[in-house]
């Protein structure tokens, strides 16, 4: 054993934790239960978690400054949670898509209402947050109405238990995307700390979201805002914060004022066009040369604004597609949930907002 790996092996046994033995080799996971195919939770015993807590605090490493012994205290506290492991799941191959009922969970007459209320009550920060981000203020609230029905859902999971179990259990039946929450384990474990409370107290959705804009822990850490200069970020309790914070994230991920987000196409009846413009999804790679070679008339509204996305949402089976192309601000909104169907919902939910505000 070398020295770095006698010290960390006395750092649990200073914990009362044991050091493990390697695990047999895993069997075939059913579905939602972990991919590894060994027994989940326990993670403070575990070697592929004590690898991670060694590789984590060494010198230089994002949580140096906590140490083993904090991180590992925390996560002797974490929990297996079956049922985010179910949450983290797709639909059931076979289940067609339909926009229409899609939209129509969000853009509905109590959201609406909730959302102008809402915007009645923060206007000021809204219209500050506008002035100074350039995104406009009936995408924020369709955003936070998304997201939260405006501070209402926010999440009632322990943000601990949810990140541990999908960086250390993530289930079979989907992409593995266990290294993507290990980085949000490590960042809300800092967050915890700087905000100086219990990782065991912060609640949040089954992903690891948190606040009325459902940030991750790397999303609050980067791009998260004190907009009310009260001296502390607040997206839990604070709408002013929570508005400043989701305006800042756009702008920090490329929102151009003036852009607008897409407009509706029709398809090319060519099959084999239609599948090759359909292949990058979401992102705009498509110059309006391109579209005319494909012989699509490019939008009014979209001139001057490419390159775009050529994107289809389905309307169930009985349905056909729709389709739309869709700008560089519209690739900024997935960048907060990366689907063009709710991207769309929350463009659509702060444009209906905005015209009941005027009526």
């Amino acid at each position: 054993m070398s020295p770095a790996s006698r010290r960390f092996a006395l750092s649990l046994l200073a914990l009362g934790l044991t050091v493990p033995f390697a695990r047999p080799a895993a069997a075939k996971p059913l579905r939602g239960a972990p991919a590894h195919g060994g027994k989940a939770g326990g993670y403070a015993n575990r070697r592929e978690v004590l690898d991670w807590v060694r590789e984590q605090t060494r010198d230089g490493a994002p949580l140096a400054n906590l140490g083993p012994a904090q991180v590992l205290r925390d996560l002797a506290q974490a929990r297996y949670r079956a049922d985010v492991a179910q949450l983290i799941l797709p639909a059931p191959a076979g289940v067609a898509k339909n926009w229409a009922a899609y939209r129509d969970r969000f853009v509905e007459p109590l959201r609406l209402q909730a959302g102008l209320r809402f915007w009645q009550d923060h206007e000021a920060a809204l219209t500050r947050a506008e002035r100074q981000y350039g995104v406009p203020a009936e995408l924020v609230l369709g955003i936070l109405g998304v997201e939260t029905y405006y501070g209402r859902i926010m999440g009632r999971h322990r943000v601990l238990d949810a990140l541990t179990t999908l960086g250390f259990d993530f289930p079979g039946g989907r992409s593995d995307r266990s290294p993507f929450f290990r980085e949000q384990l490590a960042e809300f474990l800092l967050l915890a700390e700087s905000e100086g409370k219990p990782a065991t107290e912060f609640l949040g959705s089954f992903a690891g979201a948190m606040g009325l804009g459902q940030f991750m822990p790397s999303s609050w850490r980067a791009h998260a805002v004190d907009f009310d200069g009260d001296g502390h970020i607040d997206l839990i309790g604070n709408a002013s914060d929570a508005i400043g914070s989701v305006a800042h994230f756009l702008r920090d991920h490329g929102w151009q004022p003036g852009m607008p987000t897409h407009a509706l196409i029709d398809a090319p009846a060519d099959a084999e066009t239609r599948a090759r413009l359909l292949a990058p999804d979401i992102e705009p790679r498509w110059h309006p040369a391109d579209l005319q070679a494909a012989q699509l008339q490019l939008p009014a509204a979209l001139q001057g604004h490419g390159p775009f996305a050529f994107v289809a949402l389905q309307n169930g089976q009985q349905s056909v597609d729709s389709h739309l192309l869709a700008s560089h601000n519209f690739w900024v909104v997935t960048r907060y949930n990366r689907s063009a169907y709710y991207a769309l919902a929350v463009i659509q939910l702060g444009e209906r907002i905005a015209q009941l505000r005027k009526a």
